[in-house]
């Protein structure tokens, strides 16, 4: 079986973002495999399309360019935020403005972003919203360990089911 739409695939990999000794930033193992419904729209499109065709126990290495992946740094992704967003009862928990500290946010609309600690002042906060790898070519290698038909459900669901998971 081939890795193609509405099919599960199972893999590892190793990410880094520079091919020749680079360090390894993320990376799925044998033990605890990344699982996702091709063509589920869940993971890079270039991603799956490097993948295409491959079977059980085929490897794969490419790179994505910035663009495949998660596009350019935009400065207009970088904003001030008042400090009092992060107040819960008039208190700002303790070490939670210090910078490098990733904050996960919700806006308005219910939709859920993260944005990395550039700077705390008194009154506000600046926040990067970039995603932490664009502006950066993606190496990926790795291991397809299975490919399987999706079941109903998953494919209604849009997420694998492992480990008896069934929500």
């Amino acid at each position: 079986m081939k890795a193609e739409k509405n099919n599960v695939i199972s893999l590892t990999y190793e990410l880094k973002i520079t091919e020749k000794d680079g360090k390894v930033i993320d990376a799925a193992t044998e033990e605890h495999p990344l699982d996702f419904i091709y063509g589920s729209g869940m993971m890079l499109p270039k991603f799956e399309e490097n993948l295409a065709g491959l079977e059980k126990g085929d490897t794969f290495k490419f790179m994505l360019t910035t663009e495949e992946g998660y596009g350019k740094r935009n400065e207009n992704n970088i904003a001030d935020v008042p400090i009092n967003v992060f107040e819960q009862n008039g208190n700002i928990e303790d070490n939670l403005l210090t910078v490098g500290n990733i904050i996960p946010l919700q806006d308005q609309d219910g939709n859920h972003f993260n944005g990395k600690i550039i700077s705390v002042n008194e009154g506000s906060v600046k926040l990067d919203f970039n995603h932490p790898l664009a502006g950066e070519n993606l190496y990926f290698s790795g291991k397809i360990l299975s490919v399987r038909e999706a079941l109903k459900q998953e494919l209604e669901h849009g997420h694998v089911h492992t480990h008896g998971h069934n929500h």
